[in-house]
């Protein structure tokens, strides 16, 4: 059986529609399961929707429906937005999924059997926006939660507990001696310092308080507490409870793809959860930065929050391809990235439309001219030239680059081999080598290597730009599927002989975007 790969995403909150802070995670997640697909694994996407809490019981009430009517709408809306930036999931759950309430209240009812959750009055402050009761050294200089801005309220509620604090000094020494639990490494220092004062958790929250949520077993008064639910979706996904098989196929995750402002919630809670249920604990963890507006954090308030099918009609996109290069390219994954128009239009149309899209264009318009489209028996060359050897080398280091989530940097890799390629068409200059017979030879042999580097460029970038991957392909003369190419099949010489292009198939692979039009449709 093949290796497997699972990884998964946050699940968003229904709350609001979807947008491209939400599509930067889940294009993220989508990339790395395409390229370890590509290398022959067994992959397990899992993304989906978080459903339960106060903010979705309140939409709910000011738009005069049921909770569960206002996630069945949302929900959809975010199904619709990552189909249409081609997220290739596996499961979309959502934390109101039979198969997910049953698990919780199993949990639960576990843990308290153990003595793991146990029954207490509390006062507590509780920030609506985190969903999450907080501590004062929690709060900024002005007692407001950092996230969100504002006063957390004080609340007295008779609760049901997590004893997180048991399990603090395994957390701690679970952190120190496996470094590539949580990514970046320096975000594992800031966990280490919030776990000093970690205390017990709420896991329930009382019905007078919120009513929407999973029941706690055997207490009608009391419903299970959101970090608890939302966080078990990840053992729920590939059957924890109900398909042993699936399970123990998948299980441990290998990544858990998350935001920044919720790693505590992950690589703690969750794993004193893990811990206490005696399951087996996900290898990474890693905490993604956010997409900033025109260097200001997304804010409904503000009116900056932009979603990809909005961005797609404002620049007329065919395909999210140019969206998926800019969101994994505007900075190193890990950190906070920014958008706005200008970067945008910039960046792609230099890097998808001058440099790899016209370097494939232009070689293969002198394919036609000198060769007739015609790859010849004296063009081809072995693997002992320094541009094959790039290109081989290249597919090594992407693959190094993924394997510790370096997104950005893989796809670095493959513009640096495009930029060597597009010195090297220039440097030979096979427009004056096809002036002579004797030269012809020689410029039929750098024709083809350059596309056959553009090739290697075109299944590098696969996971990144699926469509124009595919132009790309298609382009060389190859009818396959570009996504079921193995990397561990990818060796050069694969371009052969024959008639490879025409007039009819030589077509940009990607458009520039017309800067007046996105100018009038911005407007």
């Amino acid at each position: 059986m093949a290796e497997t790969f699972y990884i998964t995403t946050a699940i968003d909150y229904v709350n609001g529609l979807p947008h491209i802070g939400h599509a930067y995670e889940k294009i993220a997640a989508d990339i790395l399961a395409r390229h370890f697909k590509q290398r022959g694994k067994d992959v397990f996407l899992l993304t989906g929707s978080d459903e339960h809490g106060i903010k979705i019981q309140k939409t709910a009430q000011e738009r005069g429906i049921s909770p569960k009517e206002h996630c069945d709408e949302t929900s959809v809306e975010f199904k619709k937005a990552w189909a249409k930036i081609d997220i290739d999931y596996d499961r979309y759950i959502r934390t109101t999924d039979e198969d997910h309430i049953k698990l919780v209240q199993w949990m639960f009812k576990e843990l308290l059997k153990k003595g793991d959750i146990y029954k207490s009055s509390y006062t507590g402050l509780y920030c609506d926006g985190c969903e999450a009761f907080l501590s004062a050294r929690d709060l900024d200089e002005n007692g407001c939660c950092p996230t969100h801005q504002k006063k957390p309220q004080e609340i007295q509620e008779e609760n049901y507990f997590f004893k997180l604090s048991k399990y603090k000094d395994r957390i701690i020494e679970h952190i120190k001696t496996h470094p590539n639990f949580i990514l970046p490494e320096y975000r594992a220092a800031e966990i280490l310092n919030q776990l000093e004062n970690i205390e017990d958790i709420s896991v329930s929250r009382s019905k007078k308080s919120v009513t929407w949520g999973i029941d706690v077993p055997n207490d009608e008064e009391q419903i299970i507490y959101v970090w608890m639910d939302a966080l078990s979706n990840y053992i729920t996904g590939v059957g924890c409870l109900e398909d042993k098989e699936l399970f123990n196929r998948y299980w441990p995750c290998d990544i858990h793809m998350i935001g920044k402002d919720i790693l505590k919630f992950h690589s703690i809670y969750w794993i004193g959860f893990l811990m206490a249920m005696e399951i087996e604990l996900p290898k990474t963890i890693f905490a993604h930065g956010w997409i900033t507006i025109d260097e200001t954090k997304m804010s409904k308030s503000l009116g900056n929050v932009i979603s990809p099918a909005s961005l797609m009609e404002a620049f007329e996109l065919q395909d999210a391809d140019s969206i998926r290069y800019f969101l994994m390219t505007t900075a190193p994954f890990g950190k906070d990235g920014n958008y706005s128009d200008e970067e945008f239009k910039a960046k792609v149309n230099a890097d998808l439309a001058n440099n790899l899209g016209n370097l494939l264009n232009r070689t293969l318009s002198m394919l036609l001219k000198y060769f007739d489209g015609e790859i010849k028996d004296f063009a081809i060359t072995d693997c002992s030239s320094e541009i094959a050897k790039l290109a081989e080398q290249t597919a090594q280091d992407v693959k190094a680059k993924f394997d510790s989530c370096q997104i950005t940097e893989a796809i670095e890799k493959v513009l640096l081999l495009v930029d060597h390629t597009n010195k090297y068409v220039n440097d030979t200059a096979p427009w004056s080598l096809a002036k002579t017979e004797e030269g012809l030879k020689e410029c039929a042999k750098v024709l083809y290597n350059v596309l056959e580097t553009m090739r290697f460029a075109g299944i590098l970038l696969y996971p990144v730009i699926p469509n124009i991957s595919q132009k790309i392909y298609n382009q060389l003369g190859f009818e396959d599927i570009i996504k079921n190419i193995k990397l561990e099949e990818l060796e050069w010489g694969e371009l052969k002989t024959g008639k490879i292009a025409s007039k009819e198939t030589i077509n940009p692979v990607f458009l520039r975007l017309d800067s007046e039009i996105a100018q009038d449709k911005k407007k």
